[in-house]
């Protein structure tokens, strides 16, 4: 396999290396994945995350695990723990599942690592793309609201809602953005703020509770979020507390975008209840590292993602071009022939 490197993932001298995110924004930890049982223990402790990235980790992994000589049995039992890592982003089966049929169609287990090469490329490929869609839906003196991380650090490339963000700010539009903390793990806390400060974009953290106060002041114009698998009407799961953002821009009557590629759409799937949501350790929720803010055993709720209905979205920020949650569908027969 050639050497392959995003913001935080790297293929070089037949050693994957994953940048450890649990770590940032304080300490840069290079992870050595030593197997697929490895990479799966990486991906559901968040050390690698996002949904288009995890997908892309896997699938490095498992052509890792071709080139060092793993039987056909092997590749299939790997192929399947991989995509057991996290249920609820799509874009983890979608690219095992995509190496896996282009080894059954060659009969060939380097098919596997070319497809893995592939799925590298496209996916940086596809960040430029939304980018350049989402372009036109902001404007200068913009105040946008995010929640999570979605830029390069979740992806090989600019990033998905993020990356709209950043190619705008580079094109000269004068943004702020407002940015959620992403309870119970501050994603947007600690990654946001993160890649925003090294993009020299104007930021504001906030608590995830202090959102519906800038809204009804009147102080964001945009919301831009991310997601880890659209149903076929335009439901979406994506981090916790989007949902409740969804409702708040429906009501203040501000414009909400979810930024994605196509590999984040389930064509499978046809509406909210169909999405397996994962529900995650409750210590997460307890406290943070060595840090304890509740009463030791407090009962716990804590899924990892919501449900936002389609119905709430203003529009989706594809590869392709801006769709509404009505003309989703009609995506089915444009991507049918990669997809299968």
């Amino acid at each position: 396999m050639k050497e392959l490197k995003s913001l935080s993932l790297c293929y070089t001298n037949k050693t994957l290396l994953v940048l450890n995110q649990q770590k940032l924004p304080l300490e840069s930890e290079w992870l050595i994945c030593e197997s697929p049982s490895h990479m799966r223990d990486i991906i559901y402790a968040l050390q690698v995350r996002g949904a288009p990235l995890i997908g892309v980790a896997a699938a490095i992994c498992l052509a890792q695990y071709v080139e060092n000589g793993a039987t056909i049995a092997e590749i299939y039992a790997a192929a399947a723990l991989l995509k057991s890592a996290r249920p609820t982003a799509v874009n983890l089966a979608h690219c095992i599942d995509r190496q896996i049929a282009a080894f059954e169609a060659a009969q060939n287990p380097l098919a596997i690592i070319k497809m893995a090469e592939a799925l590298f490329a496209e996916d940086a490929d596809l960040c430029d793309k939304i980018a350049k869609h989402g372009f036109d839906l902001l404007s200068s003196g913009d105040n946008i609201l995010t929640h999570c991380n979605t830029g390069g650090l979740v992806t090989t490339g600019i990033g998905t809602a993020l990356g709209v963000i950043f190619n705008a700010h580079k094109q000269g539009k004068k943004l702020h953005i407002y940015v959620d903390e992403t309870r119970p793990l501050l994603q947007g806390a600690r990654l946001t703020t993160y890649e925003l400060q090294q993009a020299h974009v104007p930021y504001t953290l906030i608590c995830d509770n202090m959102a519906a106060s800038l809204m009804r002041a009147g102080k964001i114009q945009k919301i831009l979020v991310g997601a880890d698998r659209i149903a076929l009407n335009g439901d979406f799961a994506n981090k916790i507390g989007t949902y409740n953002l969804a409702v708040l821009a429906h009501y203040h009557k501000i414009p909400f975008y979810v930024a994605a590629p196509y590999t984040t759409i389930d064509f499978s799937c046809k509406k909210a209840d169909e999405i397996v949501v994962e529900q995650r350790n409750p210590d997460e929720v307890r406290g943070y590292g060595e840090m304890n803010w509740s009463t030791p055993n407090s009962p716990v709720y804590n899924p990892s993602f919501d449900v936002t209905p389609g119905e709430l979205v203003t529009g989706f920020i594809l590869d392709s071009g801006v769709f509404t949650a009505q003309e989703l569908r009609s995506l089915c027969k444009t991507y049918s022939s990669t997809i299968n």
